[in-house]
């Protein structure tokens, strides 16, 4: 268990450090500290403190831990789509395909849909087949029956949420059925697969549109900032400020500091930056302004402008609260500087505010992703002696880096005791154990982890299915790499451009470029961009195997979806053949 993990006497080293914390702490940055007062908290700073703090929840799901630790993943469950015997042949396997965190996500808010499931993947499976045929998928869809609600055209657009082309079809044959009329939401989520699939005219003139039938809300303006935002696209966020003022919405502290975050979030520090100096004679700066400044720096690991920023905070009478300082204690991590962390914390503990729960999953977590597991121990021991329990995401932290270590004796003890503490394992935990089990070449391992997932009520990530389907196709497994796309397809897990690239490479490397072809294909048809991929391999297998006419035909649809590189290599290609 963690308490035994605790050694009499290494509480921590850092406590024994006789540093003098009242004067600067980082003298490199010269970051002016407020005066070190009393930091209790008014009520309605403890809520905005709340409200802004992110921490990991734990949901009301089963362990993975039944009877012994060394049986927690020998668990037996029935065969399904050959998800129960996997040979490995491959040392060097790498299961990771980590989402680009360049490119942010533009979210839906999450409601309880009250649309029937079963009529929900009725409709959707008429929009699969019937999309990219030549027959009329409108009219199929007029002959089916289909008793359109807003929840049933919310779920479906979320199931076609990385598919631009068949989402917009059935977004515009919604809104001309007779008794029908998209409302806010449903247009706010059309909304959302434009901005992130980059289609930002008709993005802009769908807004014009909700305009004119009086459907724009503020959420509507929060999700075009975030498309251009995410796109780097940083005139054209602040231009949506100039919409707010057409339509008659004010743009207020809260949605400048929004703006200011999908900038910073999208690593445009200095674009956030220069647009606050702007503005800021316009609105009042709060502290939440100062925070996601801070953030924006602290993500590009520019340290000198943070303290810029955070000296700024001081001087217009903010005084730091425990979000900004945890925002600086990852910041400086980042940065790799161990021995300013190491100051900032000590002078949180002497001085306050006092590290908290997300405070000290941020020093655990980056200890173990460096596999320093004597350190992150040591602050999981401090961690105990605050009075803090872990939650999941620090015992995820822990079991990713023992994990690492081949530890597996504690990896084991650490799930039995998530179970004995009330804290079972959420979704971020089942996927670090499912990538641990293939990057060790324990495939039946991560499998019956990936059914207990879904036994226990998580519904798995895009991330999750990529990662299994990568690990199965770089270990030569076919069959199952098809599997867990099949399984995908099967849970309404739409498929995103890293789904189709690691799939049609998983096709090449296995000798299959004519089925690589159909799903490459597949991706234009639906308004994705086109994978990455070694193309000159591809043509050659194609020329090779006699089928000029389809390079031919792929290079023409490659130049009209402006992939003129790519379409050169496949006429070069077809040309040898000729």
């Amino acid at each position: 268990m963690i308490l035994s993990l605790r050694k009499p006497g290494t509480i921590s080293i850092l406590l024994r450090s006789s540093i003098d914390y009242s004067t600067t702490l980082f003298n490199s940055f010269k970051l002016q500290w407020p005066t070190l007062l009393d930091h209790r908290t008014t009520l309605s700073q403890s809520e905005e403190k709340t409200r802004r703090e992110t921490t990991s929840g734990t949901k009301n799901v089963a362990v993975l831990c039944q009877n012994s630790p060394a049986k927690v993943l020998d668990l037996n469950y029935e065969n399904y789509r050959g998800f129960s015997s996997v040979t490995y042949d491959n040392p060097d396997s790498d299961a990771e395909v980590e989402p680009d965190d360049d490119s942010a996500e533009i979210e839906n808010v999450s409601v309880k849909s009250r649309a029937d499931s079963k009529e929900v993947d009725r409709v959707c499976k008429v929009i699969d087949e019937l999309f990219a045929l030549d027959r009329n998928m409108e009219a199929v869809l007029d002959e089916s029956g289909i008793n359109l609600s807003h929840d049933l055209v919310l779920d479906v657009l979320e199931r076609f949420r990385h598919a631009r082309k068949p989402a917009f079809r059935f977004f515009c044959w919604a809104g001309e059925k007779a008794g029908f009329a998209h409302d806010s939401r449903t247009c706010n989520s059309m909304m959302n697969i434009l901005g992130r699939t980059r289609q930002f005219e008709t993005m802009v003139s769908m807004l014009e549109e909700m305009a004119e039938k009086k459907l724009l809300t503020m959420e509507t303006f929060k999700i075009a900032m975030n498309a251009f935002a995410a796109a780097k696209e940083r005139k054209k966020a602040i231009a949506v400020l100039e919409l707010m003022k057409k339509y008659k919405y004010k743009a207020g502290v809260d949605t400048i500091n929004c703006l200011l975050d999908n900038l910073g979030r999208a690593k445009l520090g200095k674009e956030a930056q220069v647009l606050f100096e702007k503005l800021k004679d316009r609105f009042t700066p709060n502290l939440m302004t100062y925070t996601v400044l801070l953030n924006g720096w602290c993500k590009v690991k520019n340290l000198m402008e943070a303290g810029r920023v955070w000296n700024d905070m001081i001087d217009k009478g903010f005084k730091p609260d425990i979000v900004v300082h945890n925002i600086m204690v990852e910041g400086l991590l980042k940065s790799k500087k161990m021995s300013d962390t190491i100051k900032l914390f000590e002078l949180m503990k002497a001085k306050g505010p006092s590290p908290n729960v997300r405070s000290y999953t941020i020093m655990i977590g980056f200890f173990c992703k460096q596999r320093k597991m004597k350190e992150a121990v040591e602050y999981l021991d401090e961690m105990l002696e605050s009075g803090y329990s872990p939650d999941a995401a620090v015992y995820t932290s822990l079991i990713t880096g023992f994990g690492n270590q081949r530890r597996m004796d504690m990896v084991y003890e650490l799930l039995k005791e998530m179970r004995e503490k009330g804290c079972p394992p959420d979704g971020r935990t089942y996927t670090a154990l499912i990538k641990l089990m293939t990057s060790q070449r324990m495939a039946d391992d991560a499998v019956r982890i990936y059914k207990k997932m879904v036994q226990s009520g998580i519904k798995p990530t895009i991330h999750t299915y990529n990662m299994l389907m990568k690990s199965f196709f770089q270990t030569r497994n076919y069959e199952m790499g098809c599997a867990v796309w099949n399984e995908m397809i099967k849970n309404g897990c739409c498929p995103d451009d890293n789904s189709y690239t690691v799939f049609i490479r998983g096709l090449i490397s296995q000798g299959r470029p004519g089925e690589a072809c159909k799903y490459l294909e597949e991706m234009m048809e639906k308004g994705m961009k086109v994978p990455q991929l070694d193309y000159k391999k591809f043509a050659a297998d194609f020329s090779r195997a006699g089928k000029s006419d389809i390079l031919e035909e792929l290079a023409q649809k490659m130049k009209f979806s402006g992939k003129f590189e790519v379409s050169n290599v496949f006429a070069r290609w077809a040309g040898k053949q000729r």
